[in-house]
């Protein structure tokens, strides 16, 4: 067992390394130019379509608004990563990592728009009458039966890597969080987390954006309140703060406090990393759920879809990141979530604990609901539309196991695979680049 956990951290060594760390931004940064920079350029529009979005068209195709279809992105989106993720970055690589996570996703944000686009123009509809989407079926429809091999490739990453970072790694963190705080048993967690979940999951994607759309909301804006109140009990550091995220996004942060410094390669391979974990833009994940949203323009889908990325890392990261440089905690030594816990207990003492806990289960909650739709259009893009109910009945039974179990080795080969996941996305986005130059240009010469 020995020989293949290490193994499995060699090889997650290699897929997270600096090569994957390049193509990702690489290829985010050709799309951006490619685009001509019209993401950036469009962000006004993008939360003016999101906000129309949120009925369906009577003349569009689809089962869920775009509003719900974007809510199920950052449902699967807006999780762990966005708490513990940025501490774990800021205490690895220092305050520079923030400036790396920036970069990520304003390049992300061309990447996530590709994704949506191409997921909406090649979708297809599956036996049940569905729209079906993602990085699958745009390598099948797009790129023509040899590349077959690497939509297939996609599809099993995916559907494996969900088990693990978009299930019981999420209900691991939100078990031990309410345990350290409220004292719950783990079991108690894992059982409830079940329950709910098989009630929203087992009814679709309808189900899973209705609630998501419900919850999403709230959770976001319930968190940035909190944020923000961190920020002003902290106001008069918070220039100061900037200085430190663009100082030390280029030169070494030094030893100060519990932070053991780190060299400029760790802010950016970190701030990467971590940015990439959190908004999943190269991931392909996005279009699966944008593929099911109602819509007549890929265009309009992939505007909306981008928006994610923007809201994830460049508001809710941001807003993390900030509270804990602002409050000082970042040089106590703790790390992950509890160092996101001492930022807000530092200005809401006895109390910021616990709003930091419940925000971490209801993030991890969300994470739950929308990975359960990407790993269910893996299965089913494998195996046809039998294998969604088993796979529904699998991902609820997976939770409670999730809340008790040590996994520390499944979350090594979880992100690992979710690494792989991107390998197959990033080639179909490059190469079928032309398309979306061509479909984005058509669109804005009639609009």
């Amino acid at each position: 067992m020995e020989f293949v956990n290490t193994l499995v951290n060699q090889l997650n060594g290699v897929v997270w390394g600096p090569p994957m760390l390049v193509l990702i931004l690489g290829t985010g940064l050709f799309l951006m130019l490619r685009l001509k920079f019209m993401p950036l350029s469009k962000i006004g529009a993008g939360f003016k379509l999101m906000w129309q979005g949120r009925q369906k068209g009577d003349a569009e195709s689809g089962e869920i608004s775009p509003f719900q279809a974007l809510m199920t992105c950052l449902a699967a989106t807006v999780g762990t990563g966005n708490i513990a993720g940025v501490a774990t970055a800021i205490f690895l690589g220092g305050p520079g990592a923030l400036f790396w996570m920036w970069c990520t996703a304003l390049v992300g944000m061309a990447t996530k728009y590709c994704e949506v686009v191409l997921a909406v123009h090649y979708r297809e509809k599956d036996e049940r009458g569905e729209h079906v989407g993602g990085p699958m079926y745009a390598i099948k429809n797009g790129l023509g039966k040899k590349w077959l091999w690497l939509g297939t490739a996609f599809a099993i990453f995916g559907g494996f890597a969900g088990f693990g970072i978009g299930n019981m790694v999420q209900v691991n963190s939100m078990a031990s969080a309410l345990q350290a705080s409220f004292n719950i048993p783990l079991w108690v967690t894992g059982v409830v987390t079940m329950v709910i979940t098989g009630l929203v999951i087992l009814g679709g994607i309808k189900r899973i954006g209705k609630v998501a759309a419900s919850l999403v909301p709230f959770m976001c804006v319930a968190y940035i309140i909190a944020s923000i109140v961190v920020l002003v009990v902290h106001a008069d550091a918070i220039p100061g703060a900037f200085d430190l995220i663009f100082t030390h996004a280029f030169s070494p942060a030094a030893a100060t406090g519990g932070f053991a410094g780190a060299a400029v390669m760790a802010a950016i391979r970190f701030g990467v990393a971590r940015g990439i974990f959190s908004n999943e833009a190269g991931l392909g994940t996005a279009g699966i759920a944008q593929a099911a949203g109602t819509t007549n323009s890929p265009v309009r889908s992939g505007m909306i879809g981008m928006i994610g990325t923007f809201i994830d890392t460049i508001i809710i990261c941001s807003m993390t990141g900030l509270a804990i440089i602002c409050s000082g905690v970042w040089t106590s030594g703790a790390s992950g979530a509890a160092l996101s816990a001492a930022a807000f207990e530092s200005a809401m003492p006895g109390v910021g604990g616990y709003i930091l806990t419940i925000a971490l289960v209801i993030f991890a909650y969300t994470t739950i609901l929308g990975w359960s739709y990407y790993g269910e259009r893996c299965w089913e893009y494998l195996v046809g539309t039998k294998a969604i109910l088993p796979f529904r009945v699998l991902w609820v039974l997976a939770v409670p196991f999730g809340a008790i179990a040590q996994l520390d080795f499944a979350w090594l080969v979880a992100d690992t695979l979710n690494g792989l996941m991107a390998i197959p996305n990033l080639l179909s986005l490059l190469l079928l680049s032309p398309i979306v130059v061509k479909l984005t240009k058509d669109h804005f010469a009639k609009n």
